[in-house]
């Protein structure tokens, strides 16, 4: 693959304490990732040069001064800061956090002026990070504030995808954030995203009742049948194939959702725990919907396991891969639906 081809992808280094520089490390100690793409990594040199012999990972990097430095075909660490921070894997710091930000506002910044072509972030510590600066309960929300568009969590992986009505939020508070308004909101992300970043040419959808058994016909609840079975059937006849409410406690141990091509869940853990049981070490959190590429592994800091080399650093490298991908796919839907009679004449 010719350099010019080789897509740019920004990398956040996470919580410093956690396992994020290591499974960075690990992913790129590969040398064949660098004929995919060029990694641009948003923190210290410092930083990877201690996190590399404590671990002893046997890699090289270049550090660069701006990202307009940036060399293809080796790693690259624009230095975010000069200073070396103080790293205690595995345990939660107010450093731990500051440093965090510091490398995710820059790899964002990075993002926007399309200095790079895809961002992926290690984990964070939603707790730690918080500050003036930073006052949201995670990635996603921050995103939809500085990119295009209506951000929303999709977790994929080969043979599941899953998307949610409501993500942090109490799950108490859940039925009265799950409006109509709502409902067609995401699943039109989601749709469109499938389209898009998918190229499936005709999405199949499933949305999971809010309710156990969707409500069984209002015994247990009629936020089913009142609110999300008529805007489906009413979004169906608008021509989008989604379908629902399904009852959620069967629909995954029947292997029902293998007859979709995306799932939403009505909160977090209706979607994120079959996601995760059925996909963890592999799966990928894609926030879909915005006008930039951003993905992240499917898991957390893992304080328990961090500096000590244990951690598994598929999920991150599967996160570089989906982000690659998206960004071509978005290439090549943008150059047929720009100019599609050029396409046709090309097939005569």
């Amino acid at each position: 693959m010719k350099s010019e081809e080789r897509i740019k992808v920004g990398i956040s280094m996470g919580d410093l304490n956690g396992i994020g520089v290591e499974i960075i490390l690990k992913t790129f100690e590969d040398s064949r990732m660098l004929d995919f793409c060029t990694p641009v990594i948003f923190g210290s040199t410092k930083v990877l040069s201690y996190q590399r012999k404590a671990l002893n990972i046997n890699m090289t990097y270049q550090g660069v001064e701006a990202v307009d430095k940036v060399v293809h075909g080796k790693i690259n660490v624009v230095n975010v800061w000069k200073e070396t921070p103080d790293i205690e894997p595995g345990k939660e710091t107010e450093e731990g956090g500051k440093y965090a930000w510091l490398s995710l506002k820059a790899a964002v910044e990075a993002l926007k002026n399309e200095d790079v072509d895809v961002l992926v972030t290690a984990p964070i510590n939603k707790h730690n990070i918080q500050s003036a600066d930073f006052k949201f309960p995670g990635h996603t929300d921050y995103l939809a504030q500085e990119l295009e568009g209506d951000a929303l969590m999709f977790m994929i992986s080969d043979g599941l995808r899953v998307g949610l009505l409501t993500d942090h939020v109490p799950v108490k508070d859940v039925p009265g954030h799950i409006t109509p308004e709502l409902i067609k909101k995401k699943v039109k992300i989601i749709h469109d995203s499938l389209l898009k970043d998918f190229r499936i040419r005709r999405p199949r959808i499933a949305v999971l009742g809010i309710n156990p058994h969707s409500g069984d016909q209002g015994v247990i609840g009629n936020e089913d049948d009142e609110v999300v079975r008529p805007v489906l059937q009413e979004m169906h006849e608008g021509g989008i194939l989604v379908y629902g409410p399904y009852s959620a406690d069967s629909f995954f141990g029947s292997g029902t959702y293998k007859q979709f091509d995306a799932v939403v869940a009505a909160y977090h853990d209706q979607g994120l725990i079959p996601f995760k049981t059925l996909s963890f070490g592999n799966g990928v959190n894609y926030t879909a919907g915005l006008s930039r590429v951003r993905t992240s592994p499917d898991h957390g800091t893992a304080y328990e396991i961090a500096g000590k080399g244990k951690a598994d650093h598929h999920s991150f490298e599967e996160a570089v891969f989906a982000a690659m991908a998206i960004f071509r796919n978005r290439q090549e839907y943008a150059e047929i639906t720009s100019n599609p009679l050029k396409k046709l004449s090309g097939k005569l």
